[in-house]
């Protein structure tokens, strides 16, 4: 069954995706991040720019071919169906993502913002009526 936790409080979102998928990398995990599709390419952005002296190696799903898909270990997509891996998946949109329990892992990252709240209490009690144990994480301010 997979394994899923709930990042609370997050202040900021983009800050916080980068620090995130810096230490995923940085461990070796691979990792797919699901969201809405103009937030991604912030994203995408941003892990190139996020610290001035390094970036966090990523590529799109289904963009990416040869050496690039071998070594890459962050990809980015609209769907968690476009991954080329079932491990670890970090969702950052407002519903639960389609096919998340074909991943070992889901981590939900939820902001202060009250209608992001509402959103992750949604998929917060869609996970635990189909009896998925969850981990909560509080996020320090």
């Amino acid at each position: 069954m997979t394994e899923i936790a709930f990042h609370f409080n997050v202040r900021d979102r983009m800050a916080y995706a980068c620090r995130l998928l810096r230490k995923a990398w940085r461990s070796g995990a691979q990792v797919g991040v699901v969201g809405h599709e103009a937030w991604l390419a912030e994203l995408d952005r941003a892990l190139w720019s996020f610290e001035p002296v390094e970036f966090v190696p990523h590529a799109w799903a289904g963009r990416a071919a040869g050496p690039v898909a071998a070594l890459t270990r962050v990809w980015l997509a609209r769907t968690p169906g476009e991954l080329p891996h079932h491990a670890v998946l970090v969702n950052f949109g407002d519903d639960v993502p389609p096919g998340f329990e074909r991943f070992e892992r889901l981590i939900e990252v939820v902001t202060t913002d009250e209608g992001d709240r509402l959103a992750g209490r949604r998929r917060w009690k869609h996970y635990s009526d189909r009896g998925y144990a969850i981990v909560r994480y509080e996020v320090p301010a």
